[in-house]
């Protein structure tokens, strides 16, 4: 089969076309011949060294596919062969064929092309993890996405929306911003002209949001905390501006503030099952009413993998990027 390998750490470039055996499924895991592979940052982490695999997973890249069942072992699961899927994967999604566990697949939703649906696993993962689960929101409560047209933000706006909740935003451009509102946040911040913590304060009547979805880290977060409300909840998913940052406990204790975070990858196939359970339950039937749309940049061929790296490093994307593979990606279910 063809995969795309990282042949060193380094640039979009070490990302090359090669040649592998077709993996073979173990217990519990399903076989899918991959019709589309989404593109997200911890595939760019791992391309540059920053992000290893765990030791059972694929050295492939490669988070999040949709393509059919061809095999594997069917005894506790309800898919069976043929069925098309879209699911979270270990690693490996670079390629013509993927292994995963089958507690990690989910039905494509009715009315999304295979293509829309591999845009679904990794961001909707992420956002209920850490949103609804780490982040508790609930209620009549309010967000703010840092890089709202992010596929991460994209994802936590439409579904925080959906559920009923006032979304705030940040992007970096005019154009992004008008793209977080058309999504469904009530308002988005322009982090290079607009101030985000007296925008959120303006806009809560001082209050301040109560959780926070935050892929950015370093620098912002002592202003996050100063825009944050009694009992708040901060949630670092990943550390674009930096590892480090220096707080203030004081204001921690005084209001007190939560800070926690997680990463998707390492966590036990389990939880993962469990989130996907909650998916197809809470947020499926969503997605086939139309309550939330797929939001994909732009589509390229595997061989231009490190197109796609190079594109995603520039940040000028709103929304998804994929890698189309193999068979009819525009088929709906």
């Amino acid at each position: 089969m063809r995969v795309i390998e990282i042949t060193q750490h380094g640039g979009p470039d070490v990302l090359q076309i090669r040649e592998r055996p077709i993996p073979v499924f173990k217990a519990g895991e399903l076989l899918i011949k991959v019709q589309v592979a989404g593109v997200n940052r911890p595939d760019v982490f791992q391309r540059s060294g920053n992000y290893a695999p765990p030791p059972d997973a694929s050295d492939l890249p490669g988070l999040e596919v949709a393509g059919e069942i061809v095999d594997g072992d069917f005894s506790e699961t309800h898919f069976k062969k043929g069925d098309l899927v879209c699911a979270l994967v270990p690693g490996g999604g670079y390629a013509e064929y993927c292994t995963t566990p089958a507690v990690q697949c989910l039905p494509i939703p009715k009315n999304w092309t295979v293509l829309e649906a591999a845009s679904l696993p990794e961001t909707f993962f992420t956002v209920w993890s850490n949103v609804f689960e780490r982040g508790r929101l609930t209620g009549n409560e309010t967000l703010l996405v840092q890089g709202g047209s992010s596929g991460i933000g994209a994802a936590a706006i439409q579904i925080a929306t959906a559920l009923g909740h006032q979304v705030f935003a940040t992007a970096g451009s005019d154009e992004k911003c008008r793209a977080c509102e058309d999504l469904g946040a009530v308002r988005a911040i322009n982090y290079r002209t607009e101030d985000f913590v007296e925008v959120v304060k303006s806009l809560t009547a001082g209050k301040g949001v109560d959780v926070i979805l935050d892929m950015v880290a370093g620098d912002y977060a002592p202003r996050e905390i100063d825009c944050m409300a009694e009992d708040g909840r901060l949630v670092f998913i990943a550390t674009l501006g930096g590892n480090s940052a220096k707080l203030n406990f004081s204001k921690i204790m005084m209001r007190r503030l939560t800070i926690t975070g997680s990463t998707l990858r390492p966590r036990p196939i389990a939880f993962k099952g469990a989130v996907a359970a909650q998916l197809q339950t809470r947020i499926w039937p969503l997605l086939a009413a139309g309550e939330i749309k797929p939001v994909i940049f732009k589509t390229f061929p595997l061989e231009q993998a490190a197109q796609a790296h190079a594109l995603m490093e520039s940040s000028t994307h709103i929304g998804k990027i994929m890698l189309t593979i193999d068979g009819p990606k525009d088929q709906q279910q």
